[in-house]
């Protein structure tokens, strides 16, 4: 199985593991190469057209191989137009060359992936090299079918949590003793890593008032990667978590065992996200019946069970919260302006003009006076891609890109977590409490 594997902190990893274990008590014997160090049996940088061709040498010494694909595997964040195409071509010849390959395909939406009609040609020939395609969904295979050209007959649907395997035997009252958690509560939960994708800021804006009807809302995670866009939607959550009455916000590792620990002292687990094709969380929601509110995104609405619920918008989902715990929907949020079908520009300044008349009229937004609010506008730090249009000269570089990255993205780093501080501490400063009073 060619993975990404524990002990590194990713959902991928997580679904291999419960895979390799399934296989092995069945009697098979397998073996985990990973593009990084961790606790496989093999090693491989696999990233551009050399990881490629590298991995076609092993691969033929196996009765079946399975690859978790990602394009994150195979593709430097920085990669070219063209280096994409080659990349493509390469992983092409690895799987015409490795004989029974399954190519298991996470996560992968190819309107989004595949950048240019070259490159969306090279894959198509990686897809009918592979002896087997599978996917989570029936939205993913009837997409994959589409943008491959294969019949949807050609890619098989791979049950999410076909592996997947209990890792609790608490019941709810145990659990929420065991988290600290009021037994008489009716609890919401959103869990995984925090980024803007999963969209637990929607779940926090939709659950505002129920706190008052006996609710809670538990955001249980942490930030998988320091990048600068992650961090600042993570202190954005934060300051909306501590703004609303009920909800907690968990940051932190949860282990595999503590994770369902979680998902048992819940009522139901709220997946907010903006994007995604298939949820583990929704999975492991499935093991302990625990019912789920999610946005109809990707394929997540083919996952859910019976009892759940499917919502289009921000104000559906605080409705749907509302009628779960029985709390008068009249009171959840309005819904927010959108349009229906392509968007027409037209309209959408109409309605941009419309706000800033009635902002105008008296309900201006205050926080754009705010201390805070000039370095709240600069946008992070980040370094420019190594490209050039000059032959030879992207290759350059990269390569100095590769040699110096130990020293700059430090102080890139350091530098947007600067920012955070001086915005937290303006705002700190300007809150009310925070000021002398007058005598």
């Amino acid at each position: 199985m060619v993975t990404p594997y524990p002990p590194l902190r990713d959902g991928l990893a997580s679904y291999a593991i419960q895979e390799v274990r399934v296989l092995i008590e069945a009697g098979h014997d397998v073996e985990v190469l990973s593009p990084n160090p961790s606790a496989a049996h093999h090693h491989l940088d696999l990233k551009g057209t050399r990881g490629s061709l590298a991995l076609a040498k092993r691969l033929r010494h196996y009765d079946r191989v399975i690859i978790q694909y990602h394009p994150a595997m195979f593709l430097d964040e920085h990669a070219t137009d063209l280096e994409r195409v080659a990349t493509a071509g390469a992983l092409a010849t690895a799987l015409q060359v490795g004989g029974n390959v399954e190519l298991r395909l996470h996560e992968f939406d190819v309107d989004l992936e595949l950048r240019s009609r070259a490159e969306q040609v090279a894959m198509r020939g990686a897809w009918r090299a592979a002896n087997r395609l599978s996917v989570h969904t029936e939205p993913e295979r009837q997409r994959l079918a589409e943008v491959s050209r294969l019949p949807a007959s050609r890619i098989t649907l791979a049950e999410h949590g076909a592996s997947f395997v209990r890792r609790t035997s608490l019941d709810r009252a145990a659990a929420r003793s065991r988290l600290g958690l009021p037994l008489d509560a009716r609890i919401f939960l959103s869990i995984g890593f925090i980024q803007p994708h999963k969209g637990f800021d929607r779940a926090v804006r939709a659950f505002a008032g129920l706190g008052a009807h006996g609710c809670r809302l538990e955001i249980v995670g942490s930030v998988r990667v320091e990048d600068p866009e992650y961090v600042r939607y993570a202190a954005q959550l934060r300051a909306a978590v501590e703004a609303t009455d009920g909800a907690s916000l968990h940051e932190g590792y949860t282990s595999d065992e503590l994770f369902d620990v979680w998902i048992v002292a819940s009522d139901a687990l709220v997946l907010p996200y903006r994007w995604i094709w298939s949820s583990s969380v929704c999975e492991r929601a499935m093991l302990y019946d625990r019912p789920v509110i999610a946005t109809r995104v990707g394929g997540l609405e083919a996952q859910l069970a019976d009892g759940s619920m499917i919502v289009a918008d921000d104000h559906e989902l605080a409705t749907a919260m509302r009628s779960f715990v029985g709390v008068d929907v009249a009171s959840a949020p309005p819904p927010e302006w959108k349009t229906a079908g392509p968007v027409d520009r037209d309209a959408v300044m109409d309605a941009v003009r419309l706000r800033a008349a009635s902002r105008r009229s008296g309900h201006f937004d205050e926080s754009a006076l705010a201390p805070s609010a000039p370095v709240r506008r600069l946008r992070p730090l980040s370094l420019p891609e190594p490209r050039s249009a000059r032959p030879g000269a992207s290759f350059l570089k990269r390569a100095v890109r590769k040699a110096t990255r130990w020293q700059i993205d430090p102080i890139v780093g350091q530098l947007n977590r600067l920012q955070q501080v001086v915005v937290e501490a303006l705002e700190e400063e300007d809150r009310p409490e925070s000021k002398p009073k007058q005598r």
